[in-house]
């Protein structure tokens, strides 16, 4: 891939100021709030030894900082109906990979795309219902893109999230 393929940053088109050290509160707060999305600048402060006002504006210094790229729920996919999950890898037509971006982003049950170097050029992980709609999403979906010129799916068996520890 050239340099002309690279990724864009993790906001496109949003200018982030340079990163700045992050200091040992810094690097608590976001390990709590890795482990609890949901934890209250209250509970946060307290376990970091701060003043809600120095948490809050801490925290908004990190969102604003693009650290903190957003708050999300950690799901099961499994028991939310989405029993299979594969990583498909895809080698693409050189200088796509923005438009092959843009037609993954689309697709059902896409969780993670990433543009990597090695044997292939897109890494793409997917949770589907079953194997028919995995099969579904890879022979129709995937291979009618154009700039996809071949792809290859790792079943998983089982996964495991490694999130931090509350």
């Amino acid at each position: 891939m050239g340099p002309e393929q690279m990724a864009d940053g993790p906001q496109d088109g949003v200018v982030l100021p340079p990163p700045r050290p992050l200091d040992a509160i810094d690097q608590d707060i976001l390990r709590i709030l890795q482990a609890d999305g949901r934890a209250s600048i209250r509970s946060v402060a307290e376990r970091v030894h701060v003043s809600r006002a120095n948490a809050y504006a801490r925290i908004n210094r990190l969102v604003e900082d693009g650290v903190i790229r957003g708050f999300s729920a950690r799901v099961d996919h499994e028991r939310a109906g989405h029993g299979t999950s594969a990583y498909i890898t895809l080698k693409i037509v050189q200088n796509s990979w923005r438009t092959v971006r843009e037609q993954l982003r689309q697709l059902p049950g896409a969780s993670h795309i990433a543009l990597v170097g090695g044997d292939f050029d897109v890494l793409l992980l997917v949770h589907t219902p079953d194997n028919r709609a995995l099969r579904e999403l890879v022979l129709t979906r995937l291979q009618a893109i154009p700039e996809v010129l071949s792809t290859r799916t790792l079943l998983v068996f089982e996964e495991e999230d490694l999130e931090p520890d509350s």
